[in-house]
């Protein structure tokens, strides 16, 4: 799997992109993520990637020009599954969403900054729009590592345990039952004996029904 990550801040996506899991798949060639500063696809001197919108509302608006000569550049050398924009107003990332996104071949995730991008980009360029949450960021770099590493993290080899990435939160519309490990006792705080007992159907149903009270407690409304 290819992203390619569009941005004005490239500094920003250097030391998350460089650590663990996306690391690693990187180094074991499973992934690649590549970086583009915006402001190297711009014609002017100044290399300014936004401007007053028009109407005169307050802010910065990106550009058309530096986004479309990247996006184009790249779609020279190859073919994209989906040119992708962070925006609060896009569809919320969802575990199925990126279990999904995590068997496509070519991403573009192209992050927003400054008041907005340019209308026409969404109309024209973007072929989906993610969201991580109900708030707004200064820019769209967090969440796009935060899309980058979501993905990664499932394709198959980057992760040592694949099961594990199975087991996830949200994977069956569920949260995560408890997990403990040694020591069994610690300062009188015990580890559940069900967890001791060796009896793995007994404990699959254990996990099964902390998972169903978890979930009932605290997200109830992944059970609708």
């Amino acid at each position: 799997m290819r992203i390619d990550i569009l941005t004005v801040l490239p500094e920003m996506l250097e030391s998350p992109l460089s650590c663990s899991i996306l690391k690693r798949a990187q180094d074991k060639g499973l992934a690649e993520i590549v970086v583009h500063n915006l402001r190297d696809y711009t014609t002017d001197k100044h290399r300014k990637t936004d401007d007053y919108p028009f109407g005169g509302e307050a802010g910065m608006v990106m550009k058309v020009q530096p986004v479309d000569a990247c996006i184009s550049h790249l779609k020279s050398q190859r073919h994209y599954d989906e040119v992708i924009f962070t925006s609060p107003d896009g569809e919320t990332l969802t575990q199925p969403m990126a279990n999904s996104m995590s068997l496509l071949e070519n991403i573009i995730i192209l992050c927003g900054h400054y008041k907005g991008v340019d209308y026409r980009i969404r109309e024209h360029l973007i072929t989906k729009e993610i969201s991580i949450g109900d708030y707004v960021l200064t820019g769209g770099e967090l969440p796009a590592v935060v899309i980058a590493d979501s993905i990664v993290r499932l394709i198959p080899g980057a992760i040592g345990d694949e099961q594990s990435a199975l087991s996830d939160s949200f994977q069956d519309n569920l949260l995560a039952p408890p997990v403990y490990t040694r020591p069994a006792d610690y300062n009188g705080w015990k580890v559940p004996e069900i967890l001791l007992s060796g009896h793995e159907a007994r404990i699959a149903d254990w996990r099964h029904e902390q998972a169903l009270e978890r979930t009932r407690r605290l997200r109830p409304d992944l059970l609708d």
